[in-house]
């Protein structure tokens, strides 16, 4: 009787917990594309995006406490399939491109520093530099002549901003793993691609 009702316990709670791993990226998800569109330009894409970030509680007092958070911006063909699948070949199923953003909290200066790479701008406030985290206009991100000939109705391609766990300091990165406050990305977005004039 006593094992019966222990095995039921087991049963419940870890469907209980496969419940809560399931649920786990729609609570998660507070990066939300504004814009997300594409130009076709001799053989290759020029990306434009914006997001609207909305840092969890916990996020955003590590930032204010000095904590650099990391983000990256992916980009992935879906069509033609024979181009992408050579892509895929090619990277070894990583994305396409992609580009590596930093939000940074300046507490001598009360400002937030937002870097794309090597370049950096301040914002005076948080959310200004929020709304920079993610937001590119005109970024080729095929080789060119990589779709010559294809018209713009023929091809797909998605993008993605989220928290980059792997770029925070070590003792945040455990932190990070399985943890709500510290999941955060848009899930793919599919671009409007459009022919370049």
């Amino acid at each position: 009787m006593t094992a019966s009702i222990t095995r039921c316990l087991r049963s419940a709670s870890l469907l209980i917990w496969l419940i809560a791993c399931a649920a786990l990226p729609a609570w998660a998800d507070s990066i939300s594309a504004t814009r997300s569109e594409a130009e076709l330009l001799d053989g290759q894409l020029a990306v434009s995006t914006r997001f609207d970030i909305k840092l969890t509680p916990g996020l955003s007092d590590a930032l204010t406490q000095g904590v650099a958070l990391p983000f990256r911006l992916e980009f992935e063909l879906t069509r033609p399939r024979s181009t992408a699948y050579l892509l895929d070949v090619k990277e070894w199923f990583e994305p396409h491109a992609e580009l590596h953003f930093k939000i940074a909290y300046q507490s001598l200066t009360s400002r937030y520093r937002v870097s794309i790479g090597s370049l950096s701008r301040y914002y005076a406030t948080q959310a200004e530099a929020l709304s920079a985290l993610g937001a590119i206009h005109g970024w080729r991100v095929l080789e060119a002549g990589t779709l010559s000939g294809v018209p713009a109705d023929k091809v797909k391609g998605r993008v993605r901003l989220m928290l980059d766990i792997g770029q925070l300091p070590k003792p945040f990165q455990l932190n990070a793993l399985g943890s709500a406050d510290w999941s955060l990305g848009s899930g793919w977005i599919d671009l409007n691609v459009k022919e370049g004039g």
